[in-house]
């Protein structure tokens, strides 16, 4: 059975989720499914949901650092929790240099990006 690879996408601005879709549905088309989250919350209960389904797979998150209730880097720890081989990816812009260095040198398999986000450079995030 072959399964359908998600890419999940967190943010509490709506016209980055927006931004997010244009830019993956241009690079990737139907290769994948898209989930937008506006919370962690939301964002878990989605993840929750797809690993419950034998043909669902969760290929990507792709997170907001700075969001209410929890930040980007504990959802993409706990997301790493629940999911085996998913790629996660923080997009950020404002955090601490100090957080960015500690999750670079962590073996927590969280990789960053900035915003304004270069397309190129994320999609090679995920590509990656």
């Amino acid at each position: 059975m072959k399964k359908i690879l998600n890419i999940v996408c967190v943010d509490d601005e709506k016209i980055v989720l927006d931004s997010l879709n244009s830019q993956l549905t241009r690079n990737f088309g139907n290769n994948y499914n898209y989930e937008f989250a506006e919370s962690a919350e939301e964002a878990l209960d989605i993840i929750d949901d797809l690993c419950h389904e034998e043909d669902e797979m969760i290929y990507v998150v792709i997170s907001d650092w700075l969001m209410p209730g929890m930040k980007g880097d504990e959802l993409l720890i706990e997301v790493r929790k629940k999911v085996d081989n998913v790629k996660t990816i923080l997009l950020t812009g404002h955090i601490d240099s100090k957080v960015i260095q500690e999750i670079e040198k962590s073996d927590k398999g969280i990789k960053c990006i900035y915003k304004p986000w270069n397309e190129k450079d994320l999609i090679a995030l995920i590509e990656d």
